[in-house]
């Protein structure tokens, strides 16, 4: 057995989350155009019935629903949670916060003013903090806390059990301005992200010591800076409240309180039909449940427009008022991830660069992207880059690096790679991997239907005409093992592998496709390279200069003998997609940035590694009276204008 390679843990803890219901050369026309319309030129990156604050009552309660209890109230530790990062944007100073086309905006009620004041001979930048802005304590923001959470975050200390250091490592010094409300950033190197850093921003009791950063704010934070704050909560509780900060200077928020809720995914449609919760995100299946009641209903429901109002009113209809799936609107949006199909090319047939490329031209993405979001009321189209979703600002489709679906080109590459015809395979193939339900006396039960479900599966391809025979090579067979995540909420993902899996049967691959438990999945697998092919989703990134390029590096062999692949899973990569992360991350003109990556997109096409299929839906439940919530894709939520309409 090879070495486990040294792996990013943040990552993949953040992926395995994700992975529940859960990649010189021509360059594409760049399709996202400069419309700002808050939906993108999808029309569906987010979907908020928005309504000015003056519209939204005072007071209550939103009970929110969370996967689970965050374990850190610290989005910088490596168990951060996504319900860390909810209650961070609510509590605590965010510099600069996102809007719906994943462009950082400047957040006044913090800034007066950030900006880069000189390049040479190193980048400084300087930010005049509001007059206000200040602790809940009472203490104003200041380079003190600047320069603790830099000291913190920056890779200096190892007491500090950081998730990552990105940014903050090309920080020479932090000082103070030239007036008391300013601060002054000066750069070892250039760093075009630098929008991306102090946000949020924490006190210096919680940055400026090791035991405050890992273990005072697991479960409480000594100070707050935004519209509320959190209550300190304990291990065994079931919620976390979020309670309206009367030291705010901002806005004040119209609710008195959010109460993040713990509800399992697999437990949110009879909570929301008891009533129980008033936002959830959920599965397509519970959303065409929630839109089922509606079907009676006389007008189509409030759908915001370009100019971000709400066009109409909520439809009316001969729904119960309470305690039914009728008391909620499904909004959905285009989420920032994607799902890819990622190939292990570390070793075995996938070590070929030949049979990745093959196997990519097999694929018809957008059939697949159809099927996935067929229904959803959502834009089906297949996703064309690695760094940037469709209404990201400027997002390029470089596909073309790779080609589209051409089973020729893919049959005459297989050849190439010494892969020839052989004879149809119908039945077992005793060396085949077994599923991992079936590893273990209990689970063993199942193996006869299991494999009984294999070959019916076959059969019927073959039958159908859309199997070719599987290919051989030195008497093996062109078989793959195929991961696909098994929990709640992850059917249409498991329905995408099985669509994968004829399509590759056209050309003579073979997939024992294997259903593996979310917590699983990355921990057992794809972390260590215990796969060949893989399918999950992966968060995109605001900023995928600094966040994609460790995801695509080059993997490295370390001293002990292990493979360092950080969070490059397919282990493929090479020297020059490095140099062009490496250039683009400190390259501060921002057309010179972008062709940088698009390069780099494009040769991570090209070495065919991860296959980004189609971006993700996000559906949320929504109470039909609440306003200013709802599937925010990139969107950073205003969580103060929040609350209920009359």
């Amino acid at each position: 057995m090879p070495a486990a390679p040294a792996i990013d843990t943040a990552a993949r803890r953040c992926a395995a989350v994700l992975a529940a219901g859960g990649l010189l050369l021509p360059l594409a026309a760049c399709t996202s155009g400069g419309d700002d319309a808050p939906q993108g030129d999808s029309g569906a990156a987010r979907d908020v019935r928005a309504v000015s604050r003056d519209d939204v009552t005072d007071g209550g309660t939103l009970r929110w629903a969370v996967d689970a209890m965050p374990t850190t109230l610290n989005v910088f530790q490596p168990d951060a949670t996504g319900a860390t990062t909810r209650i961070a944007e609510a509590v605590l100073p965010a510099l600069f916060t996102l809007d719906s086309r994943g462009r950082p905006q400047r957040n006044g009620d913090y800034l007066e003013s950030a900006e880069v004041t000189g390049t040479e001979p190193r980048q400084t930048v300087v930010y005049t903090l509001a007059e206000d802005a200040r602790w809940s304590d009472g203490r104003a923001l200041s380079a003190a806390d600047f320069r603790a959470q830099w000291k913190a975050l920056g890779g200096g200390d190892s007491a500090y059990w950081t998730a990552r250091n990105a940014g903050y490592d090309r920080i020479a010094k932090v000082a103070a301005g030239d007036t008391p409300r300013q601060v002054e950033v000066t750069f070892k190197k250039p760093y075009a992200d630098w929008e991306s850093l102090f946000t949020p921003l924490y006190p210096k009791s919680v940055m400026g010591s090791p035991d405050g950063f890992n273990e005072k704010a697991r479960t409480r934070l000594p100070a707050s800076g935004g519209p509320f704050a959190v209550k300190p909560f304990g291990k065994k509780d079931d919620r976390v409240t979020l309670v309206r900060n009367d030291a705010w200077w901002g806005d004040a928020a119209k609710l008195d309180r959010i109460a993040l809720t713990v509800v399992p995914r697999g437990e949110r449609g009879a909570a929301l039909a008891a009533g129980k919760v008033d936002v959830a995100e959920v599965t397509p299946k519970l959303a065409e449940r929630i839109d089922g009641v509606h079907t009676t209903d006389a007008k189509p429901r409030g759908k915001e427009r370009a100019d971000g109002k709400t066009a109409g009113k909520p439809r009316k209809g001969s729904r119960k008022k309470t305690g039914d799936l009728g008391t909620y609107d499904v909004r959905r949006a285009l989420a920032p991830a994607y799902t890819q199909l990622a190939l292990n090319g570390a070793s075995g047939p996938l070590g070929d660069e030949r049979v990745r490329r093959a196997l990519a031209r097999t694929l018809d993405r957008g059939a697949l992207a159809e099927k996935a979001l067929a229904g959803l009321g959502l834009p089906a189209q297949a996703l064309g880059s690695h760094l940037r979703m469709r209404d990201q600002a400027g997002y390029q489709d470089n596909s073309a690096a790779l080609g589209g679906r051409d089973l020729e080109s893919a049959q005459a590459l297989l050849a190439d790679a010494g892969w020839e015809s052989g004879a149809p395979a119908t039945g077992d193939d005793p060396d085949a991997p077994v599923d991992a339900k079936e590893k273990g006396d209990e689970e063993g039960k199942n193996r006869d239907g299991d494999r009984a479900e294999q070959r019916a599966d076959e059969t019927k391809a073959l039958d159908a005409g859309r199997a070719a025979a599987v290919r051989t090579k030195g008497g093996n067979p062109l078989a793959l093992r195929f991961l696909v995540p098994d929990g709640p909420g992850t059917a249409p993902t498991r329905a995408t592998a099985e669509q994968i899996s004829d399509q590759l049967a056209e050309v003579g691959i073979r997939t024992r496709i294997e259903r593996v438990e979310d917590e699983s999945l990355f921990r057992d697998h794809i972390a260590s390279g215990d796969f060949d092919l893989a399918l999950y989703a992966w968060p995109a990134s605001a900023f995928p200069a600094t966040d994609a390029g460790p995801i695509f590096a080059k993997p490295v062999p370390a001293g002990n003998g292990s493979l360092t692949v950080r969070q490059n899973y397919t282990r493929v990569g090479t020297d020059r997609i490095d140099q062009l992360f490496a250039a683009a991350v400190g390259e501060l003109d921002r057309e010179e940035r972008q062709d940088l990556l698009s390069r780099a997109d494009s040769r991570i096409w090209a070495a065919a590694g991860s296959v980004p299929l189609y971006q993700r839906p996000q559906l949320v439940a929504v109470r039909e009276d609440l306003a200013n919530i709802g599937a925010y894709g990139f969107q950073t939520p205003r969580y103060q204008d929040i609350g209920r309409t009359e």
